[in-house]
């Protein structure tokens, strides 16, 4: 699959915080998941890809051509959904697409009616009369009815009902049928889990890891069993390893040992959060 889009060695300096050397890639047609712990550094990331913020080094390449010199064009073909929303409250969904549709090209009127109906959204309702699921999902609304290629989303399912974050995560899946891409930002592991395909964690504005998820997954295992089990040999195969009076639980990437040297304990198959506390917890 080739990259959508590229950061390539960006880095950029807030304060105490520091982005460094940044670089990863996302594939077409793949939902990826961007994940890390609050001040990890991925909002910081969103938006200097977006323009949002200029970086001290580095470039970012959208379909092979630079975003700094071809930034209409960027921008005419991705859509956005930040958890910040940056509505105008006192205007109708109506009035807030006119205003929306007149900065794309390829605005499809059509298409946004459609989703309208299908999210179950009226046209005459005020944006500042909505739930905040509602509010996410005209936001998609907006983001996917310009034929955008990469749908770029920072944290949209904090604060949401489990109800409303399935609901979404549908709505990804059936958009990325026709081989659009999403770049999905979340703290909220649990969605990444359903709909996934790609995975990047960053910790203290570093790239920690960047592989396939059901790769990820199946690479590393969550081990339970009593502390017999454990000894110097054995403590060495866990990245991270919590040990109480009870027994002990493990995350491991050496799964094939630990069952050939650990004969009586419960090998399971991990989350994406364990995982992810797994590598910025060692």
């Amino acid at each position: 699959m080739k990259p959508v889009l590229e950061v390539s060695g960006l880095k950029k300096h807030l304060g105490d915080f520091q982005l460094e050397d940044m670089s990863f890639s996302l594939p077409e047609g793949c939902i990826t998941g961007f994940i890390g712990v609050n001040g990890a550094g991925k909002t910081t990331t969103i938006k200097l890809i977006l323009g949002l913020l200029l970086p001290d080094a580095g470039n970012i390449k959208f379909f092979d051509k630079e975003i700094r010199n071809n930034e209409r064009e960027f921008k005419n073909r991705i859509g956005i959904v930040l958890d910040e929303g940056y509505f105008y409250e006192e205007l109708t969904l109506l009035e807030m697409k006119n205003v929306m549709a007149a900065a794309y090209s390829n605005w499809d009127n059509n298409k946004f009616n459609y989703n309208m109906e299908r999210f179950g959204l009226q046209l005459n309702q005020k944006i500042g009369t909505l739930s905040k699921g509602m509010r996410m999902k005209y936001a998609i609304a907006l983001a996917i009815s310009h034929n955008a290629d990469l749908l770029i989303m920072d944290e949209p399912t904090s604060g949401l009902d489990p109800q409303i974050r399935t609901e979404l995560m549908d709505i990804l899946l059936d958009y990325v049928k026709d081989g659009k891409s999403v770049f999905l930002s979340s703290h909220i592991t649990s969605d990444l889990d359903k709909v996934a395909d790609m995975l990047i964690l960053i910790d203290n504005g570093r790239v920690v890891f960047r592989e396939e998820k059901d790769n990820l997954l199946d690479q590393h295992g969550l081990v339970k069993g009593d502390k017999k089990e454990l000894n110097d040999r054995t403590r060495s195969l866990f990245l991270t390893l919590h040990e109480s009076e009870y027994g002990f639980s493990g995350l491991t990437k050496e799964k094939a040992i630990v069952r050939q040297q650990m004969k009586n304990v419960l090998l399971e198959r991990p989350s994406i959060e364990d995982i992810m506390l797994g590598y910025i917890g060692r």
